[in-house]
């Protein structure tokens, strides 16, 4: 049942690792599925009538709606990949008892930002990317400025391309003595706006 949950909600599994790699095959089934039951409704309503112009025709064009929108998913889900399973394994022996995302893309109407894992604590967001040349300052404009409409005005946002650097950096973050907002509406808020 969740295989068949997941061609319609990303709800659970969004901010796993491998999300993005294991989304791009529910994108394409949801997609061909969406298509398959315009076309199949296309050919009845031909078969019944033996003309295109009936009302089984007109709902076979307006299931193209949902289909191409199905598709736009796709073709977005295409372009980018998971984070790495060996530097998984190096992040998740840093990471301790932060909240972790994987697998993060923002989208905004200039660009759209890859992030490889996220982390939560300390009252900041950590991010990894694997791009040497991400575009870290409207990353950070853009990240800050949905923590301000969503009531997260004390949040930083720091961006690193270096793994090594970003673990070390969790390990810092690790403070219990910090008060911080909640972790878990945060990441919430985070997942609602990535892809």
């Amino acid at each position: 049942m969740s295989r068949l949950k997941r061609l319609f909600t990303t709800q659970d599994a969004k901010g796993t690792f491998g999300y993005l790699d294991s989304q791009k095959k529910y994108e394409l089934a949801r997609t061909v599925l969406y298509f398959g039951i315009s076309l199949s409704l296309l050919g009845a309503g031909i078969a019944a009538t033996g003309t295109k112009v009936n009302l089984l025709t007109i709902v076979a064009v307006l299931g193209c709606l949902p289909a191409c929108k199905s598709l736009v998913s796709v073709i977005m889900f295409f372009r980018f990949h998971s984070c790495p399973k060996e530097a998984a394994e190096q992040i998740e022996r840093a990471r301790g008892s932060l909240t972790g995302l994987y697998d993060m893309v923002f989208t905004s109407y200039d660009r759209n930002y890859e992030i490889a894992h996220l982390c939560i604590g300390g009252g900041r967001i950590c991010c990894y990317t694997r791009q040497k040349d991400f575009p870290r300052k409207p990353f950070q404009a853009h990240l800050e400025g949905i923590l301000k409409a969503e009531h997260y005005p004390d949040i930083s946002v720091s961006v690193f391309t270096d793994l090594n650097k970003y673990t070390e950096r969790l390990s810092q973050l690790q403070d219990p003595e910090r008060e911080e907002p909640d972790r878990e509406s945060l990441a919430l808020t985070l997942k609602s706006v990535a892809l």
